[in-house]
């Protein structure tokens, strides 16, 4: 394996797993610091407000050679998980969150930067692939913990440690070209539809990576019940991954992927038993699995943009989609039950496929 996409794969599969232990943990840090979940639904924007804090430092930071950008992601992604798994009061999850925000930057900067060139569908289909394969484990490790009722389901966020600062101790990646050309520029029209189409893809796939535990909840199972069938979205993610470097050739996997989550989504709002409405992430997650990466690869594909610059913009991309697209769920969930909030996702989806076919 390249070492590029086997150093991009660690990192990624890390932040995966943290990512959606932090969606998890959402309803044990509301039960632990007495608050509803929806009173910490910000707590994972912190990875977006990261996303747009670096994203305009990205061609800076990548100039020179990706590797500080990999160490010390690796670093804050694991000096976060570690707060978030032992913080005794909220000032130290939130402490927490904003380091686990500020690495998962560093590795949305560095990933698409680590993969450009003309493989970058398939290579980033692959890194994601081993995102989804680790987020399975994170509800599953919490769940199971929690049920033991000796410790707190949060200690399985200590789980990614050990192989970040193995990355950061071997981190080696080989600068990629910059794939431009020297004074020419992109069509603006073009990397603004990509990004939008980066944008959407985020939000919808955020939207379920966030609340899907608080969803199976509301259903009416137990905080450690609802994260254990959490597993359901990430593993139909992982699936639909797997698969994705086979299918990308050959079938048109962006209309097929947004009908299939469109049809999960649906599941999801109407289902009332957990049964139901697991099966329904499941679909969701197949669905939504190569919307993202090849997404990306088209933006980081324009002609004469950059390497650098692509992934800053796919940084900021997911920023933007990160903050607006969980939180705006959440407002409705107020106004309205938390199972038609996930409606959201079909406009979503309309609008991914229009910006795409034009």
């Amino acid at each position: 394996m390249d070492s590029n996409v086997r150093q991009a794969g660690i990192a990624q599969a890390a932040l995966g797993y943290a990512i959606t232990a932090l969606g998890a943990c959402l309803v044990l840090l509301a039960g632990d610091f007495g608050v509803p979940p929806e009173a910490l639904a910000w707590l994972p924007a912190t990875f977006g407000f990261g996303l747009l804090a670096m994203a305009p430092a990205g061609p800076l930071l990548l100039r020179s050679s990706p590797r500080p950008a990999l160490v010390g992601g690796s670093l804050a992604v694991a000096g976060g998980s570690t707060l978030l798994a032992l913080a005794p009061v909220p000032g130290v999850a939130v402490a927490g969150a904003l380091l686990l925000g500020a690495g998962g930057a560093a590795f949305a900067l560095v990933t698409p930067a680590l993969l450009a060139g003309a493989q970058a569908a398939v290579q980033l289909t692959k890194v994601n692939a081993a995102s989804s394969t680790a987020s399975v484990l994170a509800p599953a490790a919490i769940g199971g913990l929690n049920a033991t009722g000796v410790v707190s389901g949060r200690l399985a966020l200590l789980a990614v440690v050990p192989p970040l600062l193995f990355l950061a101790a071997t981190a080696r990646p080989t600068a990629t070209g910059s794939g431009s050309q020297p004074g020419a520029r992109p069509a603006a029209g073009a990397v603004s539809r990509r990004w939008g189409v980066v944008v959407l893809a985020v939000s919808v796939e955020f939207c379920f990576t966030i609340w899907a535990v608080a969803r199976l909840a509301a259903a009416g199972l137990t905080p450690g019940t609802a994260a254990a069938l959490g597993t359901a979205f990430p593993i139909g993610m992982a699936l639909g991954r797997l698969a994705g470097p086979a299918l990308i050739r050959r079938i048109p996997v962006v209309p097929i992927g947004a009908a299939v989550t469109a049809a999960g989504a649906l599941v999801v709002v109407v289902a009332g038993g957990a049964a139901a409405i697991t099966a329904g992430l499941v679909v969701a997650g197949a669905g939504v699995a190569t919307l993202y990466p090849v997404a990306l690869a088209g933006l980081v594909a324009t002609p004469r943009l950059s390497a650098a610059h692509a992934a800053s913009l796919g940084a900021l991309a997911s920023g933007t989609a990160i903050l607006a697209a969980p939180a705006a769920l959440a407002r409705l969930a107020d106004v309205v039950d938390l199972r038609l909030a996930f409606l959201i996702t079909l406009p979503l989806l309309a609008t991914l496929l229009l910006l795409r076919r034009r």
